[in-house]
């Protein structure tokens, strides 16, 4: 195998060319069937139609890859540290759906950082996997989440020794990263299995700058958003296996099950072709964006303003470090909150990853450049000069932000039951003692706060309550305004 090539994107290419005559789906047929079309939106289209295709014998088959997509797989296995990668075109969510089915039969017990992504909670109720959350530890500057601390871990695991697993976020949204060697240590001396949502951190380990992998810690299965930090297209990730702990057939049927069986070629070969751009170019593929950032972080520190960014070299004690390429933007004088601030960017140009009250996350790039840099600050600029001349200047939003996301470590298993209980909608401000009974999810990050059967206690109807007013989204939500809350009747 040629680790200079992608052997599923030149697959497809060559097909293409042999300007083949297509009695197949897709219904497109390469784009030809917009031949004789002006609308403007054929332009965009046609060029990636060209490699959208089916299974084919000239193409190979996702499900049972025998071919290029399984050599695609080989190569990406290699490139990332793992004995083997598996194609993902449904992004991390079907990486982490695939785990746990994978992993779990219905009744047995997952240990799982509190803070995980709805996909995790998705997993878990399809499986019908009990489960016990542990709380992640606080940042004490940010009041950010991240990991739980190994000690909490490892309470659980004495508790829970039959636990076919502990499933962990790193790293969190906001790029705080924890070093997870001493976690697949301890999780292994358990006889367990550590399963990681890596989605943020599809670049580690590829530049003397960025925190090593889940997979070099020693993890067992380890999913990917390849297109969140490196180039693939939006939906494109990988799972990653190591080890002969993880089972790989059960593995191997809950892709087939959750994945589509008519799957995006395109998106399988802007795998490849991101695989291939890290092979071929290694640390130095990312030295534009590695730059820029630096340079932000040093524009900022020297223009001493209202922007403050959470220092790159700064530790804390409940992460070890921090993304380089993510940065964690807000106003330190407090005037604006960290809805408004995206606001203000948007104005000027600048479309951040995500806002929360306080914060805006920015991420760079692999090849995100000094003209980028250079417009995001201007925009700075600007937005200084409307926080200096605001009225509100100096205390306007709150220092407390973030209430401790479920109950405390009471290390209690939870059913995920699917039969219906009645419930009811109230007013939020008067569901104060009732158990919730939808998940409240802002967006993004996608984290749940709330989920069905958990108790809603003032503090937590109050940061509900702000998080609505300063312009956060609820995804799943049937009053998106969050006035109003489903309740399990008394």
């Amino acid at each position: 195998m040629n680790r200079m090539q992608a052997p599923l994107f030149e697959a497809l290419v060559r097909h293409y060319e042999t300007d083949p005559v297509g009695f197949h789906v897709p219904g497109h047929g390469y784009g030809h069937i917009y031949e004789q079309e002006q609308f403007h939106a054929v332009n965009w289209l046609s060029g990636i139609m060209k490699l959208d295709v089916t299974e084919l014998s000239s193409t190979d088959d996702l499900h049972h890859p025998e071919a290029f997509i399984a050599e695609a797989q080989k190569l990406a296995a290699q490139c990332f540290g793992a004995d083997e990668t598996f194609f993902l075109i449904g992004g991390s969510t079907s990486g982490n759906l695939a785990m746990i089915l994978g992993v779990c039969e219905p009744g047995d017990l997952l240990i799982v950082q509190r803070n995980v992504h709805k996909s995790v909670i998705n997993g878990l109720k399809l499986t019908g996997a009990r489960t016990v959350f542990v709380t992640p530890r606080m940042d004490e500057e940010t009041g950010l989440s991240t990991t739980p601390s190994l000690e909490v871990i490892e309470e659980a695991l004495k508790l829970y020794p039959e636990a076919k697993g502990v499933m962990l976020t790193n790293p969190n949204y906001y790029g705080m990263t924890t070093n997870l060697t001493s976690y697949a240590e301890l999780v292994h001396r358990y006889n367990s299995l550590l399963l990681v949502d890596e989605a943020h951190g599809a670049h580690y380990g590829l530049h003397p700058l960025f925190p090593e992998t889940a997979i070099q810690a020693g993890a067992d299965a380890v999913v990917q958003s390849t297109h969140k930090t490196l180039s693939a297209l939006t939906m494109g990730a990988m799972l990653h296996l190591k080890g002969d702990r993880i089972p790989r057939d059960p593995i191997k049927e809950a892709l087939a099950a959750i994945q589509s069986s008519s799957p995006s070629f395109p998106i399988m070969a802007s795998l490849d072709v991101a695989r291939v751009m890290v092979d071929r170019y290694e640390a130095a593929w990312f030295e534009p964006g590695v730059a820029s950032v630096q340079a932000f972080r040093a524009w900022i520190a020297q223009e001493n303003g209202a922007l403050k960014v959470l220092p790159a070299d700064q530790g804390s004690a409940a992460y070890d470090s921090l993304d380089p390429l993510r940065v964690v933007l807000w106003d330190r004088t407090g005037t604006v909150t960290g809805f408004e601030l995206q606001k203000l960017l948007e104005e000027q140009g600048c479309w951040a990853e995500m806002a929360d009250m306080k914060h805006v996350v920015l991420v760079w790039g692999s090849r995100t450049g000094e003209a980028s840099r250079l417009e995001l600050q201007a925009a700075c600029k600007q937005i200084e000069q409307i926080i200096d001349a605001s009225p509100c200047k100096d205390g306007k939003v709150s220092t407390g932000y973030y209430p401790v996301i479920g109950s405390p470590n009471q290390l209690q298993p939870i059913e995920w039951s699917r039969k219906k209980r009645k419930h009811q909608r109230l007013p939020l401000v008067e569901s104060e003692g009732y158990e919730v009974a939808e998940m409240v999810i802002p967006y993004p990050p996608g984290i749940p706060i709330l989920y069905p059967g958990e108790v809603l206690t003032n503090e937590m109807i109050g940061y509900i309550s702000s998080l609505a007013e300063t312009g956060a989204k609820f995804q799943g939500a049937v009053d998106s305004r969050m006035l109003t809350i489903a309740v399990y009747s008394r």
